[in-house]
């Protein structure tokens, strides 16, 4: 299993950390996007969280059920009034299973990456075609690694730099693997936070798809439909089960 490095400390105050992502602006098209795809009115979320998508989706009469590895944010989104119609399930997106078949499975926010293996995103595709409806979609949202941007002979990036919050990456390419380093500074206080990934890559993804069953629908550069180009520094991936 995944080890989660989401526990209480970061689910407390994961907002706080993060307040551009429950922004209307960074929800808003991405809800409409995920929920012309849910045919059936039903949407499977891997790695839920605190409902930051959940919730807004569940406002649009789109049945959603949750895989979520970290029991303090699964709380979180249980302690929200409107939750009571969100079922949330413990476990490894990459292997647990519902009990229950959807017509749209979607993973935002670069979490693809918390599979810190090839085998395991794979085993992630295997698993959200088990779970969706013939004619199903899957997607992710996920950074396009940046190494065109990393000088020769460096393995540290700045990706965020303000008065509040440091971010680093610092990578291993010969593993395609990244470490995320974050520093707050609140109060006085110094707060650290560091976690692994596996930065992967468009065609890798399409071929994992192709392997558990679907086929590539769509790709954008971003929520609002913006074409997918050689500069976008991210991509919206739409992957269809086979009718």
């Amino acid at each position: 299993m995944a080890e989660n490095y989401f526990d209480e400390r970061i689910a407390a105050t994961y907002e706080e950390k993060w307040p551009e992502l429950f922004e209307p602006a960074a929800i808003d098209p991405v809800v409409s996007f995920l929920a012309d795809l849910a045919r059936s009115g039903t949407a499977l979320e891997l790695g839920i969280g605190t409902g930051r998508l959940a919730l807004p989706l569940s406002r649009r009469g789109i049945r959603v059920h949750g895989i979520e590895l970290s029991s303090a944010m699964a709380a979180r989104l249980r302690a929200q009034p409107e939750a009571g119609g969100i079922g949330v399930t413990i476990g490894d997106f990459a292997t647990a299973t519902v009990g229950a078949t959807f017509g749209l499975a979607y993973l935002v926010r670069n979490t693809i990456m918390n599979l810190t293996t090839q085998d395991a995103q794979v085993e992630c595709f295997g698993n959200v075609a088990r779970h969706l409806e013939p004619g199903g979609c899957f997607v992710i949202e996920v950074i396009v690694p940046e190494l065109q941007r990393l000088p020769p002979g460096e393995t540290v990036r700045a990706f965020t730099v303000t008065p509040r919050h440091l971010g680093f990456d610092e990578y291993d390419i010969a593993a395609q693997g990244v470490i995320s380093h974050h520093y707050w500074v609140d109060g006085g206080e110094l707060e650290t936070f560091s976690a692994p990934f596996r930065y992967v890559w468009p065609s890798e993804l399409d071929l994992m798809a192709r392997l558990a069953g679907m086929t590539l629908r769509e790709r954008w550069s971003d929520w609002n439909r913006d074409p997918f180009t050689s500069d976008s520094m991210s991509h919206i991936s739409v992957w269809q089960k086979s009718s």
